[in-house]
């Protein structure tokens, strides 16, 4: 059995890609937008900037992001 090496990098962009292109006919169909609600207790630092990292990509992807 060969080992068949996947590059994340790349599959991560065409998932990217193909959510954007998703939410983007979503929207021009009438439809709301899809979103992500996050829910930050304490304050860790860590989770500050990953909380944060969900935002942006929400921002890149044309979702709402509720925080």
């Amino acid at each position: 059995m060969t080992a068949k090496l996947i590059d994340g990098k790349a599959v991560a962009k065409q998932v990217r890609e193909e959510v954007k292109e998703k939410v983007a006919k979503r929207v021009a169909a009438g439809k709301p937008k899809p979103g992500l609600a996050t829910v930050l207790v304490g304050s860790d630092p860590a989770s500050e900037v990953y909380v944060g990292m969900k935002k942006r990509m929400c921002e890149r992807l044309g979702m709402e992001s509720f925080s």
